[in-house]
């Protein structure tokens, strides 16, 4: 694939990337969505680390949306943080975090980002874990069209890699398929509360 398609699909993640946290940001403002802070702390630390190893293992433009999104997740936890949306911490949510931080000494011990990806990538998607508990019981709180958006231009984001590996596919397709099983979840929670 040519060097500019993959900067046309580069180009689409970013403003997906947008286009699912504007929303997303005014609704936790106006008090409709309330996300889980240690989530998007989780979130935000892996997506960040993740970035980095992604640039090292040469993924190019493809890991541009990864990094964008990595700062707009911190931005979430913080506001999630001050509106106090939900700050309901369990001792789980600290394994996880630490866990997260645990992947930077793995990746220099080792010297390979491929480590950090997989510890990051299985941290990530536990750090789905107090989301999904809250989701489950209040699937109204839960914004589907951003993790549907998420899910997306995680795809866009594996077109626009200009290096394929386990260490810059891993983390976006598992990404990719935690925000489906998610959108499946809470929208068969929305029809059975509903009913």
């Amino acid at each position: 694939m040519s060097w500019d398609l993959k900067m046309i699909f580069s180009g689409l993640a970013i403003i997906l990337t947008f286009v699912a946290f504007v929303p997303y940001v005014r609704s936790i403002l106006q008090g409709q969505t309330k996300p889980h802070v240690f989530s998007w702390i989780i979130w935000g630390t892996t997506t960040l680390i993740v970035f980095l190893a992604q640039l090292e293992a040469h993924g190019g433009v493809g890991a541009w949306p990864i990094g964008i999104s990595g700062a707009i997740t911190i931005l979430i936890a913080v506001l999630a943080f001050i509106k106090r949306t939900d700050i309901s911490i369990k001792p789980i949510d600290w394994v996880f975090f630490l866990a997260a931080l645990a992947s930077i000494p793995i990746w220099f011990v080792t010297s390979d980002p491929l480590w950090a990806v997989v510890v990051l990538t299985l941290v990530d998607l536990l750090g789905f874990g107090p989301t999904i508990r809250k989701a489950y019981s209040s699937p109204h709180q839960e914004n589907l069209p951003f993790f549907l958006l998420f899910l997306i231009r995680n795809l866009l984001v594996i077109l626009a890699l200009e290096s394929y590996s386990v260490t810059t596919v891993l983390f976006p397709a598992s990404v990719a398929l935690a925000c489906l099983a998610l959108v499946l979840m809470v929208s068969y929670r929305k029809t059975v509360l509903s009913a």
